[in-house]
């Protein structure tokens, strides 16, 4: 079984809300970038959040894109032991440091859960934080999660408000 590592964080002092997810799965990895599987529906979902079509740019100008409307990127796992690309097959995994992070933050107000697995290991590390960031657990943006899009995209559009 190999070790997997997070990618490095996506934000600015302009960050207001930070999704993180759990782990990049085998495609992400393979590609260096977030949400790198055509299947996951992150950014379609993010595209309809922030009201801007992400499908269609390049992966700089994705990330550049979600920085200017205050939106970052990163993973609650800094590195696992991990068969394929599942949050159900972790083993072994290292937290990244959430509140050191979000401490960098100083505009910071949202931190948005993709999926149970994120939510669960990252709102241990996060009860001792400070009560003005909203939490909220997000269903996860993977094509493993079956829910179907449109009640995906419900929820994620808590994150406009």
């Amino acid at each position: 079984m190999t070790r997997k590592q997070c990618f490095a964080p996506v934000v600015n002092s302009q960050t207001r809300i930070l999704i993180l997810g759990s782990l990049p799965g085998e495609k992400s990895l393979e590609q260096g970038q977030y949400y790198g599987n055509k299947q996951n529906a992150f950014w379609f979902l993010i595209s309809e959040v922030i009201g801007i079509d992400l499908v269609e740019l390049g992966y700089e100008e994705r990330l550049a894109t979600l920085l200017k409307h205050g939106v970052g990127l990163w993973d609650v796992i800094a590195d696992a032991k991990r068969e394929g690309s599942l949050d159900a097959n972790i083993k072994e995994h290292q937290a990244n440091d959430l509140a050191g992070l979000i401490s960098s933050l100083p505009n910071l107000a949202v931190i948005a859960f993709n999926g149970r697995t994120a939510a669960k290991l990252g709102t241990k590390q996060l009860t001792r934080l400070s009560p003005r960031l909203r939490l909220v657990e997000l269903p996860s943006s993977s094509p493993a999660f079956t829910l179907p899009v449109g009640k995906k995209l419900e929820a994620w559009m808590a994150l406009r408000g």
